[in-house]
């Protein structure tokens, strides 16, 4: 029996992980002529009064407030502002450099965006080609483009669900049936212990604390004025590591990821001999044999 190569997944947050701040802040808030503060006062306050959910909160005031001053909202005005979109230093090299590291380790890397922000707006930003699926939140729109509903929303609990969808391979957000379905851990696409979540702070806890529960690793990133915060979640043991927001060549995170490749590399490869090992002497494979995380 061949050995296929094993997956490596990294699953991104995407506001104040792979970009500087949230990504409506750069071109929709400015377009109405508001401040960030005052949108998501505005945002956060009408959900807090309706008791809406803050993902729905945010969605309905970005229509309302956009046809309160008859602007264009339609989903090809969303894709055009992800242009405006402002990645760290080093993010858009990242991909393709973790790719070709993984691939020398003898592992596929995978990247996956899980985000609370806009799947419209992330399509229109440049590295957008870079990962097999992104969940986030998004409109349904109608025959010339406008949103009549809200299609997906992805809040900080939900997250979760798409590590699972991950994990198993049922990545269509419309397919529940196969996702709840009983599947053995040895045929799930993705193993737990090959992921890694990377985010920047509290709407991100519970993926990072799904990773360390099932043997994953989750990474904070954050920028200076954050970094009280990413410390107090390593302190309480909700993630691995935490790095300054630089995915540059030869930085801490950068040769850190690339030793969690390397392990996940070996790991699989240590499994996979003890294995066929196993077989040969016609020996049963106890699932304690193979799972090394």
């Amino acid at each position: 029996m061949s050995h296929q190569k094993p997956i490596v997944a990294f699953l991104y947050d995407f506001d104040k992980t792979l970009c500087t701040t949230d990504m409506e802040d750069y071109a929709f808030i400015p377009s109405l002529g508001m401040t960030p503060r005052e949108f998501w006062a505005k945002a956060n306050g009408f959900g807090r009064q309706n008791r809406v959910d803050g993902i729905l909160a945010y969605m309905y005031t970005m229509i309302r407030e956009s046809h309160g001053r008859n602007l264009p909202f339609t989903r090809e005005s969303l894709v055009k502002m992800g242009r405006d979109i402002v990645l760290f230093p080093g993010v858009r090299e990242w991909f393709a450099r973790i790719n070709a590291f993984g691939a020398q380790q003898g592992v596929r890397v995978e990247h996956y965006i899980i985000s609370s922000g806009l799947r419209e707006i992330i399509e229109g930003c440049s590295i957008s080609g870079e990962f097999k699926e992104i969940y986030a939140s998004e409109f349904y729109y109608d025959e010339e483009g406008r949103p009549v509903w809200p299609k997906l929303t992805v809040n900080f609990t939900a997250k979760t669900q798409f590590v699972y969808r991950i994990n198993k391979g049922v990545l269509d957000v419309s397919d529940d049936k196969t996702l709840n379905d009983s599947m053995p851990d040895d045929s799930k696409r993705v193993p737990f212990h090959n992921m890694v979540y990377v985010g920047d702070g509290l709407s991100d806890v519970p993926c990072m604390k799904m990773m360390r529960s099932y043997g994953g690793q989750a990474i904070a990133v954050y920028q200076p004025e954050s970094r009280t915060a990413v410390e107090e979640l390593l302190a309480k043991g909700r993630v691995d590591y935490i790095f300054p927001a630089d995915y540059r060549e030869d930085t801490a995170l950068d040769l850190t990821v690339k030793n969690i490749i390397r392990k996940m590399a070996i790991a699989d490869a240590l499994g996979y001999e003890n294995a066929r090992q196993l077989r040969s002497i016609g020996g049963d494979v106890l699932p304690n044999q193979v799972e090394l995380f």
